[in-house]
């Protein structure tokens, strides 16, 4: 059945598209630009800030483009000096309530309203008045509230309820006070918040950030006392070019290991290797529990976002938790006892930074169970925002930086730890340890296509040693919620699971560089970064985590074996039921 179409006309172009499409999306397939400030593809679609209007022959006032749908035979213009000067004075409107101090704002250069203002020559308020005074919310180890910088656009709401289906924040109060807040206007460390950190990639200015730590990394760095040890996440070495004008998904893993060189860390190590220790663990762990089919399905833990969230909503669910900790949690640890062991040096020098492309490992570093003998595994996280900030602040021209390797003896990783940063990467790299162990042979069948893509939940069949494996793996909390439902109410024979906070995984993680709403609407980022792991992963000579040989050497020195006395120690943890409200 053909799909019905509308004729019109925009700006004297004429044009046909589908019934029910938008003036915007409309606009959009003829080539002409309408500003937006409030609006995210299928995700915040509301028409509240009003910068997308335009006049329709034949109607009195404008129409908000993003909401209004076409019609046939309808004229629409989109800059006329009407509709420009209304856009003027909604922007005008907008910054007249909106803090000034943009010249040390995190998102200045990157700030939507910032680049708005810009293109339609809003230089002064003509507007002045009273401004609502909002608190700053600091209390979280992730992020700050500062909503002295809200628009009041909602971007973050729709992300938090209708992405994730969390419902962290919300509208509250009406007329001059209305702002964006938490249930009873509380901290988002005392709420149901999971610190996924997707409010903030969707948030067109300020007002929420991750919660910046570089200043202590620099005072390490400074002191001549202190063993400064950096890794960085597989996610953030393709995306970090990013921040330095470069295509989406570049992999600029030789340059960004120069350039932590010369910030003045003391070695510049890789948490894939960290990854290929989770691999070891976990691998070992579900083969354990398949065999004697106990609490299954196992359900991945390496995202913490997602630990808080079954914590809080799921705590009868905690025992198919793996008790792995996550790659950096490891790696910081094997730095922490072996490394330092082995290059004599005191474990309470070493000051562990996780370059991270999370938001929620800011929160994860801080836990109690992340520790070993009153040292923390790891002292301090950032994130690809903040390591790009480090590099600018160093003067160091990113892009015309030579490559250099990661630092030995801790720097070899496999395919299998890169592609940790997408969804399915995990699941997809402990696949191919444990069908190795459970045949006893060296297959050469290591792709598990069946788990990658964008889709917000993948489920498969996967046959390994003659037995047939029921694996799911969901990006998204609001998927994460469908299987646990499923789980719960004995709806699915899963054998494994994994779950990733944020939609698409950790490529698309709360503390990677920030995407406009045109470049969000236009491009797939997720698909470009996690296309240019899985070339990590085809190009690596080596593609399994028990093939690496760091690893055997690590496991023969110090730790024996997988799930061994000592593996256990330093290498899992314990999860606990939280409460969703600590008021």
């Amino acid at each position: 059945m053909e799909e019905e179409l509308v004729n019109l006309t925009i700006d004297n172009q004429k044009i046909s598209v589908k019934k029910g499409t938008t003036i915007l999306e409309a606009a959009k397939k003829a080539g002409i630009d309408i500003p937006t400030l409030c609006f995210l593809k299928e995700i915040n679609e509301v028409g509240d800030c009003r910068m997308c209007i335009v006049e329709v022959e034949g109607r009195r006032g404008f129409a908000t483009s993003c909401i209004q749908t076409v019609e046939e035979g309808m004229v629409v213009h989109t800059h006329t000096p009407n509709v420009l000067e209304a856009r003027r004075v909604i922007l005008d409107l907008i910054i007249s309530n909106h803090a000034k101090d943009c010249l040390t704002c995190t998102r200045s250069g990157n700030c939507e309203l910032q680049m708005l203002a810009t293109k339609f020559n809003v230089l002064n308020v003509a507007f002045p008045g009273e401004m609502s005074k909002h608190k700053v919310d600091d209390l979280s180890p992730a992020i700050v509230r500062d909503f002295n910088k809200c628009i009041l656009c909602r971007r973050c709401v729709a992300a938090c309820k209708n992405v994730q289906q969390i419902g962290a924040i919300d509208c509250i109060n009406r007329g001059f006070e209305s702002c964006i807040s938490t249930v009873g206007d509380h901290s988002l460390n005392d709420v149901n918040c999971t610190f996924c950190g997707q409010c903030i990639e969707a948030c067109p200015t300020g007002a929420l950030h991750e919660k910046e730590t570089i200043n202590d990394v620099w005072v390490k760095l400074k002191d001549p006392d202190s063993y400064v040890v950096v890794q960085t996440a597989p996610a953030v070495r393709v995306a970090l070019g990013e921040e330095f004008g470069m295509k989406i998904g570049t992999n600029v893993t030789g340059k960004m290991v120069t350039a932590l060189k010369r910030l003045g860390f003391d070695k510049v190590f890789d948490t894939n290797t960290g990854a290929d220790f989770t691999i070891m663990e976990e691998a070992n762990e579900f083969i354990k529990r398949f065999k004697n089919e106990d609490e299954l399905p196992m359900i991945t833990s390496c995202c913490p976002g997602w630990i808080k969230y079954i914590e809080s909503n799921y705590p009868e669910l905690l025992p198919h938790l793996s008790s792995c900790k996550s790659p950096h949690q490891m790696f910081g640890e094997i730095v922490k006892t072996y490394f330092a062991k082995k290059e004599n040096i005191d474990p309470k020098k070493i000051y562990m930074v996780s370059v991270m492309p999370c938001i929620a490992k800011k929160f994860e570093s801080k836990r109690d169970e992340m520790q070993n003998e009153g040292l923390m595994d790891v002292d301090n996280v950032i994130t690809t925002r903040e390591l790009a900030r480090m590099i600018k602040q160093a003067n160091i021209e990113f892009t015309k930086l030579e490559d250099s390797e990661f630092d030995n003896p801790m720097g070899e990783a496999t395919g299998a730890g890169a592609i940790f940063g997408t969804t399915g990467g995990v699941m997809e790299a402990a696949l191919r340890t444990a069908q190795d162990v459970l045949t006893g042979e060296d297959l050469e069948k290591i792709d598990f296509e069946q788990v990658r893509g964008g889709d917000g939940i993948k489920k498969a069949t996967i046959n390994i040693a003659g037995k047939d494996i029921k694996v799911v793996a969901a990006s998204g909390l609001s998927n994460a919620k469908k299987i646990m439902e499923e789980i719960k109410n004995g709806e699915a024979d899963y054998k494994f699971v994994e779950i990733m906070a944020c939609p698409g995984g950790c490529v698309m993680g709360g503390g990677q560089p920030i995407k406009s709403s045109k470049i969000r609407a236009n491009v797939d980022v997720r698909k470009l970064r996690a296309e240019s792991l899985y070339s990590i992963d085809e190009r690596s000579v080596i593609r399994k985590s028990h093939e690496n040989p760091i690893l055997k050497k690590i496991y023969e020195e110090y730790l024996k074996e997988p799930g061994s006395e000592e593996a256990e120690k330093i290498l899992h943890t314990t999860y606990h039921e939280r409460e969703k409200y600590n008021i």
